[in-house]
């Protein structure tokens, strides 16, 4: 069969799977509007809002194994849709959560949604290179991983048009509402969420099913990823080693950075409501999709570990600057950010597996489950913020980019020149 022959064979599932990489973006900037939302709705503290990206993130790094091994097991299609059907399942779980108007059960259903997701990231990457013609591999996961900032800024234009309101309610004038009408602007909070959901829920069944009739490659069986043996070898690897713990502070600064951009700019204008607070967190992510490309273009001149390396070390300076200047500077500052966080998370993913040979898968799953840093740093800012100032919390993503810059000098000493092979986040 011929590569054009293979590749208009599989193109339901291409359009599919290509659709799955929007669709995880969408989810994951989605979290940031709802921390906005939830703490006017629920009255919390900054770090009470953190449970948002905590209870994703967890979903993420329990579920991250089990999904490798069952899409080893029982192919893609059963994983993807699996995680199709967990996705939909917590995205409707929201329309019972907003009629109870409990948080807990929000954070409920938002770990079924990451639950989801760990399936579809963990399948949809390698799934994309058997989808036709291996030599066209390379050209079709490029065009899937270009739906991703699509997604992210989708999610956004959802949260900003259909969840947040343009309302602005200091605590004064709560206050002084009677007790009747201040129930009903929390109640009318919370319910804002709850079509939207009810929308993307929907949906997301819709790929479920589609999933389950569509053509995906034939399953075949492949050595068990995750084996005791593979996880002792690869703590044999210092660099590698080196990567899971600098993924750690990266996905922590950028999950922290993006989870409290709104909030920084409410804090840093007066009265600036989050309808209007969300066209920061757009900017912010418009810039990092514009970082993308350009510094996978920048890729071609400058070795990536210096490449990475220099933009660690502006990240750094442009969040101590939102930390310690403030205003509508530091805001201007921690929009830039994001241009420069672009390449950071595949950089540091394609250095920590050089040279690892055919430890590559479980090397692979010991980094990506260092995304449980979105959960562990994005509550410790919370926390910062609650105790000095959401603008003394911006400091912690500052020290978490000198940690890339540490990793990226080391790793540009010790560099193996095994091709680099980039992932997305």
């Amino acid at each position: 069969m011929s590569g054009t022959t293979a590749d208009r064979k599989y193109v339901p599932a291409i359009v599919l799977t290509v659709a799955l990489f929007f669709l995880w973006g969408m989810a994951n900037n989605l979290n940031d509007i709802l921390i906005a939302q939830f703490k006017k709705a629920f009255t919390l503290t900054d770090f009470q809002t953190s449970f948002v990206q905590q209870a994703f993130y967890m979903g993420y790094f329990l579920l991250a194994m089990p999904a490798a091994l069952v899409t080893r097991a029982k192919g893609y299609k059963t994983a993807i849709v699996t995680g199709l059907v967990l996705y939909a399942a917590g995205a409707l779980l929201f329309y019972p959560a907003a009629h109870y108007g409990e948080y807990l059960y929000f954070l409920a259903a938002l770990f079924v949604i990451a639950c989801g997701l760990a399936f579809l990231e963990t399948s949809a990457n390698p799934l994309m290179t058997e989808l036709g013609d291996p030599t066209t591999a390379a050209k079709r996961l490029n065009w899937a991983q270009a739906a991703n900032p699509v997604g992210t800024v989708a999610g956004v234009l959802i949260g900003k048009y259909f969840i947040l309101s343009a309302i602005v309610h200091d605590e004064a004038t709560v206050a002084a509402m009677s007790p009747a009408a201040r129930e009903a602007f929390y109640r009318s909070e919370v319910v804002a969420v709850q079509t939207p959901y009810l929308v993307i829920g929907l949906v997301v069944l819709l790929f479920a099913v589609a999933a389950a009739v569509i053509r995906f490659p034939e399953h075949r069986a492949e050595e068990t990823v995750g084996a005791p043996s593979r996880f002792v070898d690869v703590f044999r690897h210092p660099r590698l080693i080196f990567a899971t713990v600098t993924q750690f502070f990266y996905v922590g600064a950028q999950v922290g950075i993006w989870s409290y951009t709104i909030r920084y700019a409410q804090a840093n204008v007066p009265g600036m409501a989050e309808h209007d607070a969300a066209d920061y967190l757009f900017a912010s992510l418009v810039l990092f999709g514009i970082g993308r490309f350009a510094g996978t273009a920048l890729m071609g001149k400058i070795a990536p570990p210096r490449l990475l390396a220099i933009f660690a070390l502006v990240s750094a300076v442009l969040a101590a600057v939102a930390g310690l200047v403030g205003g509508q500077i530091g805001l201007y500052a921690l929009v830039l950010a994001s241009l420069f966080m672009s390449i950071q998370f595949p950089t540091i993913f394609a250095l920590g597996m050089d040279g690892l040979g055919p430890l590559r898968r479980a090397g692979a799953s010991l980094i990506i489950m260092a995304i449980i840093g979105g959960a562990v740093l994005t509550g410790l800012m919370g926390h910062i913020s609650d105790l000095a100032g959401i603008d003394t919390a911006m400091l912690v993503p500052a020290v978490c980019f000198l940690v890339v810059l540490a990793f990226a000098v080391k790793a540009g000493r010790t560099l193996s020149g095994e091709e680099l092979q980039p992932t997305i986040h």
